[in-house]
């Protein structure tokens, strides 16, 4: 027979009594037991995981605290330490000054910076479009088209065929071989196809009884709703445009046409230094270590600035996105 909660009105669930030998005494109910998760973390515990997160933030920031320091020291004192900086010491800014004051280096961050916004824009409209085609179940072959982009997550035509059909196109040592061979990624569509997915229906077709069409829906309706979604993917493809380098390597002869960590790649292997910084490094002030390690600096800047912004959007847009996919 079941208790009765007083007052309640409600038929109380049965308890186990517990047995002799158990913690309590008998004829006494004992509670149910809860997961092990959910038990309070103990003192220990917490220690250790404050000395885990403490040691992974430290290999992280002092590799980087290296590079900073090292950019900002004197060629004196890179040669008195023999190489890389810890402490700092005769902070000067003499690197950043060089590097900026227009010669390759800063034509390369501005064709990094173009490569950049352009490719970005152009690959998030062909995905957010494609993303939303396929997110209506009935759309014209959306089926198959979904099939034919799954494909290619698995099975690719290869280096030499790529490379001919950029060069057939016409492509090669122009802008457009550093985003139109990478410029969509089927993972992303995925994705935003999820997160789409996962909008209301009732939404989309109160809109459409309205009147509005589906680029209406799409740019007032459906974005409005995925802005973590898109704020992760958007910086997913500004990253890898941004770092990208092996395109530029095999599409482009002109140094003048280079980005950013093209020149960043022959600073670190030597094989020869930007226009207007020989002078400087051979007879002035300047360490060639301390130019490297400035370059490092401006390639990781963008990233290092833009990544806190979005980083609150990941769980939402990433996670959301994939499971309802």
């Amino acid at each position: 027979m079941t208790a009765t909660a007083p007052g309640s009105g409600r038929t109380a669930s049965p308890r186990r009594p517990v047995t002799a030998g158990g913690p309590r005494s008998a004829g006494r109910w004992a509670a149910p037991a809860r997961p092990v998760w959910e038990e309070p973390p103990t003192r220990a515990g917490l220690t250790l995981k404050g000395a885990v997160l403490t040691l992974s933030c430290l290999a992280v920031l002092f590799p980087l605290w290296i590079v900073v320091v090292t950019s900002l020291s004197s060629k004196k004192t890179i040669t008195e330490t023999g190489g890389l900086v810890v402490v700092p010491r005769d902070i000067t800014f003499i690197a950043y000054q060089e590097l900026l004051s227009g010669g390759q280096v800063t034509r390369a961050a501005l064709v990094s910076v173009a490569v950049t916004v352009t490719g970005t824009l152009f690959s998030m409209t062909v995905s957010v479009l494609c993303a939303y085609g396929l997110s209506r179940p009935g759309s014209l072959g959306h089926r198959l088209i979904l099939l034919a982009l799954l494909a290619t997550m698995f099975f690719g035509a290869g280096l030499i065929p790529t490379y001919l059909l950029v060069q057939t196109l016409g492509l090669t040592d122009t802008y457009l071989a550093l985003i139109l061979p990478s410029a969509v990624s089927v993972f992303n569509i995925l994705v935003l196809r999820g997160f789409f997915m996962g909008i209301s229906p009732e939404l989309i077709d109160s809109a459409r009884i309205d009147g509005a069409g589906d680029f209406r829906i799409l740019w007032q309706v459906v974005m409005p709703l995925s802005r973590a979604v898109i704020a992760v993917i958007t910086l997913f493809y500004a990253v890898g445009y941004w770092s990208a380098w092996f395109n530029a390597s095999i599409y482009l002869s002109d140094q003048r046409m280079m980005p950013l960590q093209n020149v960043l790649i022959q600073l670190v292997q030597k094989q020869e230094i930007p226009v207007g910084l020989g002078q400087a490094v051979k007879a002035g002030p300047l360490s060639g270590l301390a130019v490297q390690m400035a370059v490092m600096v401006l390639a990781l800047l963008p990233v290092a600035v833009l990544s806190p912004f979005v980083q609150k959007h990941f769980k939402k847009g990433m996670l959301t996105g994939a499971v309802k996919g």
